[in-house]
């Protein structure tokens, strides 16, 4: 049941990560578009430069949780790479459960009137020719937070499996093969 659990978080932390590599890819031609019309015809669109920081914003908070996923989050690996396992699986829940979610919870909670302000004062860009509906990048940080703390669970979970003696994590290759 908790391998069943552990492998359903995974793969919502990995439908993020395929949407955060989409964006990536979206961002990568706004900005190589944005360069040529800029350098060889001279010509701009500011609309397309705040698409560039939009489209940034998206991936790094959409991001964050698949990194989560990955283990790709920054931490001491001094101290922490020369610990057992379970030590690591300790450290992993403890921070998660003290540190990680209070801190999302916090801001995911504490962003809705942010985002809401700027619904309902209809914030657009303050260039002419700028991206109007800014709450819509704004509603990005609480539903990252969100997002967070959902793969957060499936992170405790992991690391609860490896403190009960499991040799390694679920891998991709073992989900493939069940």
């Amino acid at each position: 049941m908790v391998n069943k659990l552990e492998i359903m978080f995974n793969r919502f932390a990995d439908i993020l990560g395929y949407i955060t590599a989409v964006l990536m890819i979206l961002m990568m031609i706004n900005v190589f578009y944005d360069v040529i019309m800029r350098y060889f015809f001279r010509t701009g669109n500011i609309a397309f430069q705040e698409m560039e920081w939009h489209l940034f914003s998206v991936v790094f908070l959409v991001g964050i949780a698949y990194a989560l996923k990955e283990d790709g989050h920054v931490r001491v690996d001094v101290i922490y790479d020369n610990l057992s396992d379970r030590k690591k699986a300790v450290i992993n829940i403890a921070g998660s459960v003290v540190f990680l979610i209070p801190f999302s919870l916090l801001i995911a909670t504490q962003s809705v009137p942010f985002v809401m302000e700027a619904y309902n004062t209809g914030e657009i860009s303050g260039d002419p020719g700028g991206l109007t509906h800014r709450w819509i990048i704004k509603a990005f940080i609480p539903v990252s937070f969100v997002l967070l703390i959902i793969t957060t669970a499936g992170f405790i979970i992991k690391n609860i499996n490896l403190y009960k003696g499991e040799k390694k994590y679920l891998s991709d290759d073992t989900e493939a093969n069940r």
